[in-house]
Parts: structure tokens; C-alpha cells; sequence
């Protein structure tokens, strides 16, 4: 499963970067984030892996990061793994003088039951990366100065 999402952020590329590429900010705008702990490698760095682990109903989801591309402040990529699938995002700053357009591509493959699951639950997951996304854009722009 494939989808993409895309937003305007009131603020400069390189602030909306910088707010991005801090994993000290990462709780502070995923919403059900519980954990971001670095696994191996420089966090944020191509190779580098990271445990994110996620509140999800009643118990938690716990995903493994490993960055594929960093060309800030241009693009962020990354794999996310996790006993349900693999997800993998690209994520693109466009920058539009005092906007940045953050353009966020994702690809869903299931393992398991989740192969059948995923193709229902597409609409659950494209709300749930909107839902992330525009909470980022949110926290972007109360910490643009």
C-alpha cells in the first residue's frame, strides 16, 4: 500500500529542518510516541538504527528505524520495521521562502495476516500518518521563531 501527504509549515525550510532532524523534539510532535532510543550508527545517519516504540490500543507497537537517506535539508528517508510489516517514507522539504511544503511518501508492505489486513485498514493508516503529520506542522509552527 501506497500513499502520500503533504503540507504548507509557516516557516523557513531551515527551521522547519532543524525541528525535524531533532530527535529530542520527536516525542513532542508524535503524538503516541513512548521511546526513541538509538540502536546503532549516528542517530539520523544512513545505517544508523533507532527503537521507536508506540503506544497502540492497550499495548504498545515497537518499530525498528534504519535511515536509508539523509540529504538535508532536502530529504529524510528511512525503513521502519515491525511484526506487522515494513513501512518505508521519504520525507521531502520543499522550500518556498518563508513556507516549507514537507511532502511525506509511504509504502506499507504486511507481513503475515497484516498482507490481507493492510488493504482494509487503508484508510486507518493514511489518517493516522495525517494525523502525525499535521501535529508536526503544529509543533513547527509554535516553535518557528
Amino acid at each position: 500500500m501506497k500513499h502520500a501527504c503533504e503540507v504548507e509549515i509557516a516557516a523557513p525550510r531551515s527551521r522547519v529542518v532543524a525541528l525535524f532532524d531533532e530527535p529530542a523534539n520527536l516525542m513532542k510532535w508524535m503524538p503516541d510516541l513512548i521511546r526513541f532510543e538509538p540502536v546503532s550508527g549516528t542517530p539520523g545517519h544512513p545505517g544508523a538504527t533507532s527503537r521507536l516504540v508506540y503506544r497502540a490500543g492497550r499495548g504498545e507497537l515497537e518499530l525498528m528505524e534504519t535511515v536509508t537517506a539523509r540529504s538535508l535539508p532536502d530529504e529524510f528517508s528511512g525503513t521502519y520495521a515491525s511484526k506487522m510489516g515494513t513501512t518505508w517514507i521519504t520525507n521531502r522539504f520543499i522550500d518556498n521562502g518563508a513556507t516549507t511544503r514537507w511532502i511525506v511518501e509511504t509504502e506499507f508492505k504486511g507481513s503475515g495476516i497484516m498482507k490481507v489486513l493492510s488493504w482494509l485498514m487503508g484508510g486507518m493508516i493514511r489518517a493516522q500518518n495525517l494525523k502525525v503529520v499535521h501535529a508536526f506542522k503544529a509543533f513547527a509552527k509554535s516553535h518557528a521563531r
